[in-house]
């Protein structure tokens, strides 16, 4: 019920009492979904709310904390589309909690109703058999795979770019950590199977453009990329099927790559016999070719560009949060977490004289190459003051984070990142 999912269940304004009235969050198994997504998300922390109670999202300002349908409280980036950050507290965590995962749409129109007893996947293009699956058909007539990895946006940490650069401004918490089960998308293709001169493949979502000229979000894959083994379609997020603002009934899982990959709500799948031509491919999300990083500088663009792909290096701090204050003389724990490609995190190094000298932290067992790793450093300060540390991630490759990272985008944020400790 809409009361399980708002934290909000008593508004006084009477056109929300209205829309609730009309209002039926169900669950999975009773497959109805009614998603306004201007409409029901709300703040639940009192200072947000207006003087008539209206807790409106549009009212929202961004870094608002706010709540939405099988979501606790998380920071606000847009309403239109829902673009929500996790909370770095959660980070602590070794798997991201479904109900606080990361969300992001490119398209503002979701559909109003998904029933899982009609929702088809279809396969088609360039294939010998096209294929019309039920949900059913995926769980009964395949091998189903888990495997454990992290969903990391393009944009995340964009606000800490230098200059700025316009986007959705997230901070750290556009990704999230899950076991991702459903079938391996060769499987699939092998049953449908694929012609000769197949080359590209192509994934489509139930999102639609709110305009005739907004271009459809489409995403493509390289026919050898698509039937690797790791690439998978996943009906279930840590044992659990997806959350809708996270792609159910079905959610396209690219290990490796950054989420603008991961198609949530996919209901197609085509074979294509050359390159997929499509907005989201040609204008968008694209990076300077051949430079590590993809870095360049603001004056001196790169005029070679190409999509997007692999997930850089990248260490980032989780605890203390910034605003802790530590006590002189006491023992603590500086916490964080590193990732890359699925190539596989072997050295975390912290510094705390402005990087002349590194040391090594501790790393936790791997969760999987594909999922982050965590890090710990044990730090008793003998004296009050600041203390500034900077962290830095290397992988088995010997890839590593550079001192300074900037593009035009905002994408790939892997610069080294300091962290600044108070100790009183």
């Amino acid at each position: 019920m809409v009361n399980d999912l708002l934290m909000n269940p008593n508004p006084k304004s009477i056109s929300q009492k209205e829309l609730f009235k009309k209002m039926k969050f169900l669950s999975f198994q009773k497959c109805i979904f009614l998603i306004f997504i201007s409409l029901t998300i709300y703040s639940c922390t009192p200072e947000n709310t207006s003087n008539n109670g209206d807790k409106n999202l549009s009212a929202k300002k961004p870094g608002t904390l706010v709540t939405a349908p099988e979501k606790k409280e998380m920071l606000l980036l847009t309403d239109r589309p829902p673009n929500l950050e996790t909370p770095l507290k959660y980070f602590l965590n070794d798997f991201t909690p479904n109900d606080v995962f990361f969300v992001r749409w490119h398209l503002s129109n979701l559909p109003s109703q998904i029933n899982p007893d009609t929702f088809h996947l279809r396969i088609n293009g360039t294939v010998k058999k096209e294929l019309v699956l039920t949900l059913t058909d995926l769980k009964t007539k395949f091998k189903s795979y888990t495997l454990n990895a992290l969903c990391v946006c393009a944009g995340n940490a964009r606000s800490t770019f230098n200059p700025r650069v316009p986007g959705a401004q997230w901070t750290n918490g556009g990704m999230g950590n899950a076991r991702w089960t459903g079938v391996k998308l060769k499987d699939i293709l092998a049953m449908a199977g694929t012609k000769s001169n197949s080359k590209f493949v192509s994934f489509n979502g139930l999102d639609s453009p709110p305009l005739p000229s907004v271009p459809d979000f489409v995403k493509s894959l390289e026919l050898k990329h698509a039937i690797d083994g790791n690439v998978m379609i996943a009906y279930e997020m840590n044992g659990q099927p997806l959350p809708v603002l996270n792609g159910y009934p079905l959610k396209l899982i690219v290990p490796g790559w950054y989420a603008t990959y991961w198609v949530g709500m996919l209901n197609e799948v085509r074979v294509l016999p050359d390159t997929f031509k499509g907005y989201w491919m040609e204008k968008a999300y694209l990076i300077p070719k051949d430079v590590a990083n993809g870095n360049e500088q603001p004056d001196s663009l790169a005029k070679q560009l190409v999509p997007i792909n692999k997930i850089d290096v990248r260490s980032i701090f989780v605890s203390p949060e910034p605003e802790c204050v530590l006590i002189s003389g006491t023992a603590n724990e500086l916490q964080g977490l590193a990732f890359d490609d699925g190539t596989g995190i072997t050295k975390v190094e912290i510094s705390n004289d402005n990087g002349r000298t590194w040391i090594a932290t501790q790393l936790d067992a791997s969760l999987g190459n594909y999922a982050w790793r965590r890090w710990r450093y044990q730090f008793k300060p003998t004296k009050a003051g600041l203390y500034k540390f900077f962290v830095k991630a290397t992988n088995a490759n010997g890839e590593t984070q550079p001192l300074h990272q900037w593009n035009r985008s905002g994408y790939m944020k892997n610069e080294i990142e300091s962290f600044v400790i108070k100790v009183q």
